[in-house]
């Protein structure tokens, strides 16, 4: 990797970063380890890089702290690649250029919680179907740590919505006229109102924001919710099956749901949802299709 810092900019993060992370390779890397791919062959067909590009730049990012290598196998010794406490720290850099990409390349520059159902992001999102959810862990509203997907039950539905407050105020300037956002707390009540139903279809239902565990847990004891939200602040879920998200005080996923059996592939795939109290049905009639 060609060395880009100079000695002027040493004291610019965004040169000391770039010095890191500057190279494209670098970045998309750190995109697919974040996806769940660790293994050299995974990330070569992945990325369709050489053997020596790929070499060089992950050896580059062990140097950098971004990457671990630990072994994985001992005869012959091979090694998986995972991210750091530092490499974690990058995930907000790459979802916020993958939503500059969905809003300014791919798509017209507004700002909107939801997208056509003809958008190459459509499509990104609905080719997660038949796609497996990395091992992952996130904090639930009361801080500890939780599988997204329930191993106890056939299947889990993975609603992800913007945001919801307990309180009126605590939405973001501006919220209401942001195409896709409304519409939280009536879809997290419908989830709460037909929630036996999904249990007696098989299926445990979690919700997934940005917010944080504590907004979470406000939200849930105020409308009764009787099923897990989990905090994705730290955008593990967000990079790894690479969300679409909108910034609106902070980075925040777009209102989509998945149904995800306990095995962690994805059985159905809803986006965009225009009509909230259809796509809690249709995530229903799901659950019951696939069991």
């Amino acid at each position: 990797m060609a060395q880009r810092t100079h000695l002027g900019d040493a004291d610019c993060a965004i040169a000391q970063a770039l010095d890191v992370v500057g190279d494209w390779w670098t970045l998309l890397i750190v995109r697919d380890t974040a996806r769940g791919l660790h293994r050299f062959e995974e990330l070569q067909r992945e990325l369709g890089v050489s053997r020596k590009v790929l070499a060089e730049r992950l050896r580059l990012l062990v140097e950098a702290g971004v990457l671990t290598r630990e072994p994985y196998q001992e005869r012959p010794v091979r090694h998986e690649y995972r991210l750091t406490p530092r490499g974690r720290g990058l995930l907000p850099v790459l979802v916020a250029l993958q939503d500059w990409g969905d809003t300014w390349v791919l798509g017209d520059g507004e700002m909107t919680a939801t997208t056509d159902e003809a958008s190459r992001e459509a499509a990104r999102v609905n080719a997660l179907k038949d796609t497996r959810l990395p091992e992952m862990l996130l904090p639930d509203r009361f801080g500890e740590l939780r599988d997204p997907v329930d191993a106890t039950r056939p299947f889990t539905v993975l609603y992800c919505f913007p945001g919801a407050y307990a309180r009126a105020d605590a939405y973001p300037p501006g919220w209401a006229g942001i195409p896709g956002a409304k519409g939280c707390t009536l879809e997290s009540c419908a989830y709460r109102d037909q929630l036996a139903e999904f249990a007696a279809a098989g299926a445990a239902v979690h919700g997934v924001s940005t917010q944080r565990p504590d907004e979470q847990r406000e939200f849930a004891e105020a409308e009764k919710l009787r099923f897990p939200l989990l905090s994705d602040a730290g955008l593990t879920l967000t990079t790894a099956l690479r969300l679409p998200t909108f910034r609106a005080g902070q980075i925040r996923i777009k209102r989509l749901t998945l149904v995800v059996d306990r095995e962690r592939t994805v059985r159905e795939v809803l986006y965009p949802i225009t009509d909230i109290e259809a796509s809690v049905g249709a995530a229903l009639a799901a659950v019951r299709a696939a069991a």
